[in-house]
């Protein structure tokens, strides 16, 4: 039977082990407010809250609300709601601070990814995030061309930030265990991106269109998605790039002059 908890794909982290390591990682400091995203039952808060100069919680599960308020310290805001909806933006208007900030949390697997591109769309507010992922979200993230992982989250990610897999986190360190491994992320947003793009929504688009079927080359990639297959293949002639080369191959900075030559009106 799938009870709340697992609906909610709430798996709770209790390793002290690794809720030091994760408070290593994220590095509060008395003057900072950190963002937690999913305090579960405050296994994580409570130490950020300690070394932080105010933490604030946003947790989706009512039933875990009432717990959290009666045990939290003074400077710990708890928040009923759901990380993909909410407006970072608001919650630190209300909370009376300013960005950047740092933003950490253990993310339900069944929102990693929706979570990770809302957090790359407010990227400007967060100076550093740090997450509990899936492993293989985690190696989504970090993936270099060449490699299968390799895709539009990894790209538009490390764009903006460093991407660091720190360590592997095994099922046992959850109540309930998951049945795969997890890792912690850290992301370090970039003094300046690694490439400038005009439209971030339309770079989006492309991106996506490149890589709908791996399979495919670039360009036939492209041509599923309305540009001409000449208008592909001239940038590429003009860029380098083998006109059979598949997305997964092309580096950042290509992505970015491809965009650019093709969207040029």
């Amino acid at each position: 039977m799938k009870t709340r908890r697992r609906a909610l794909g709430q798996h709770f982290l209790h390793n002290p082990r690794i809720l030091g390591r994760i408070v290593a990682a994220v590095d509060p400091k008395p003057d900072e407010l950190i963002l937690e995203i999913g305090p579960g039952r405050g296994a994580l808060t409570w130490p950020l809250a300690a070394k932080a100069g105010r933490v604030v919680a946003v947790e989706k599960d009512a039933a875990l609300i009432p717990a959290l308020e009666e045990q939290k310290p003074e400077n710990v805001t708890i928040i009923r709601g759901d990380a993909l909806t909410v407006r970072f933006q608001d919650i630190l208007r209300e909370a009376g601070a300013a960005p950047p900030i740092k933003i950490a949390g253990n993310l339900p697997y069944s929102i990693s990814g929706p979570f990770l591109f809302k957090f790359w769309e407010e990227r400007n507010i967060f100076s550093r995030g740090v997450f509990l992922l899936q492993k293989e979200v985690a190696e989504r993230i970090a993936a270099r061309p060449g490699t299968k992982d390799y895709a539009p989250l990894s790209i538009l990610l490390q764009i903006a930030f460093e991407v660091k897999v720190l360590f592997k986190v095994a099922p046992g360190s959850f109540v309930p265990p998951p049945r795969v491994d997890s890792a912690l992320v850290v992301l370090d947003r970039r003094d300046k991106p690694l490439v400038e793009v005009p439209d971030w929504g339309g770079f989006r688009k492309f991106l996506n269109a490149a890589f709908a079927h791996r399979r495919k080359t670039l360009v036939n990639n492209l041509a599923a998605a309305g540009i001409p297959p000449e208008t592909a293949a001239d940038a590429l002639t003009a860029l380098g790039p083998p006109l059979k080369v598949r997305p997964e191959q092309v580096s950042i900075p290509l992505w970015a002059a491809l965009y650019a030559k093709i969207s040029a009106p």
